[in-house]
């Protein structure tokens, strides 16, 4: 259909004004609002994920479209069923403890947001016990750590460690991120996954809960 066509184009270019046009225009047609979020704009989210592992699109791009893609979902999320908006899984998501950056985290969550997940953003320099609290708390299915300092990796261990121990572990799945992390460090901790990139971390954590 042309005009969901024009919907996932606008999405893809982070035009924020023409996507809510083409959006009202296909809601204004009739068009299932979830059709929308669900045929359109997440495959859209997909194809920039994989425009991003290849090099076809950078991160201000990426985030643009992330943006764009957000003020979709706010729009449409008044005229959703109940857990249409959020159908994907609950991810805790944060920076652990002594580590400051977070545009890396950022870019994940608003990726796996606009994927449909719902996100709960712990942001930086976040306690192994405040991790662990929000498991209890939250209820999650994933929990989402970043580290992008080599002397800040230990504290991804430790708070993998904490989880352990709190004897919830069985109840969420632990996935791994940021620049010195690696797949082996992630098998050496026990973690259920590592992704080299946002779009990487919408695919593994879709493929933990399928």
């Amino acid at each position: 259909m042309e005009q969901m066509q024009k919907i996932q184009e606008a999405m893809i270019k982070g035009d924020s004004q023409g996507l809510s046009d083409q959006v009202q225009t296909a809601l204004d047609g009739g068009v299932d609002p979830g059709a929308i979020l669900q045929d359109v704009l997440i495959p859209g989210m997909d194809i920039v994920g994989k425009r991003m592992e290849t090099g076809e699109m950078f991160i201000p791009e990426v985030l643009m479209a992330a943006q764009a893609m957000g003020g979709a979902v706010e729009r449409l999320k008044p005229l959703l069923g109940e857990g249409q908006a959020n159908a994907a899984g609950k991810v805790v998501i944060g920076t652990v403890k002594g580590d400051l950056h977070d545009i890396g985290k950022n870019l994940v969550s608003m990726m796996m947001a606009s994927s449909g997940f719902e996100m709960i953003d712990l942001g930086v320099d976040v306690e192994p016990g405040t991790f662990v609290k929000a498991i209890q708390e939250k209820q999650c299915d994933i929990v989402a750590l970043s580290a992008l300092l080599t002397t800040t990796m230990g504290m991804i261990k430790q708070t993998v460690e904490a989880i352990d121990a709190s004897g919830c572990r069985g109840d969420v799945k632990i996935i791994i991120g940021g620049a010195p992390v690696t797949q082996a460090f992630s098998e050496e901790i026990g973690a259920d996954g590592y992704a080299e990139d946002a779009g990487a971390a919408v695919r593994l954590a879709k493929a933990l809960l399928h």
